[in-house]
């Protein structure tokens, strides 16, 4: 091998043709590769790899359902151990936006030791409204972890087309 394919400055693009990407380093595909047999290991035990739990590190991400008839379309949230307190909906235009905050806090204490375990999390939602909604009317209701939000749709005028009259010239 020559010397200077293991100089790192030569490391990275070379004239590779449109199309074909890019040159991977050999250290780059050791390191995928052990990061995936790593992640294959800890998953036949059960246990999530530990890169994922540096992602969701904060984070908490609600299941959202939304359904629309008619009258009126609606959103679905499941928020448990969370207060309504904690919860902010913002409507614009076209959009509906659920954010929150989530607070956990345990403590056990007597006379040998002291247990305190604290947890946070929080998300935002942002769902694009398929219809016209009439903001004025928009109810949110929270309970037993679950809310549920109604949209209702605009009423369109019945009367919104208009017969024209031709005259004879």
């Amino acid at each position: 091998m020559a010397m200077k394919y293991m100089a790192p400055f030569g490391w990275g693009r070379r004239g590779v043709p449109a199309g074909q990407g890019t040159e991977v380093h050999p250290v780059d595909l050791f390191q995928r590769e052990m990061n995936r047999l790593v992640d294959e290991f800890f998953k036949g035990f059960g246990m999530r790899p530990f890169s994922e739990d540096l992602e969701s590190l904060g984070s908490f991400n609600p299941q959202v359902d939304m359904s629309e008839d008619d009258k009126a379309i609606r959103v679905t949230a499941e928020l448990p151990g969370m207060d309504e307190k904690d919860i902010e909906i913002n409507l614009s235009k076209d959009t509906l936006t659920i954010k929150g905050e989530k607070k956990s806090e345990s403590e056990k204490k007597d006379e040998e030791s002291y247990y305190m375990e604290r947890s946070f999390g929080s998300f935002t939602r942002v769902l694009q409204i398929p219809a016209e909604v009439d903001p004025n009317k928009v109810e949110a209701v929270f309970k037993k972890g679950v809310l549920n939000i109604t949209l209702p749709k605009l009423e369109k005028e019945k009367n919104a087309q208009k017969k024209i009259e031709i005259k004879s010239a």
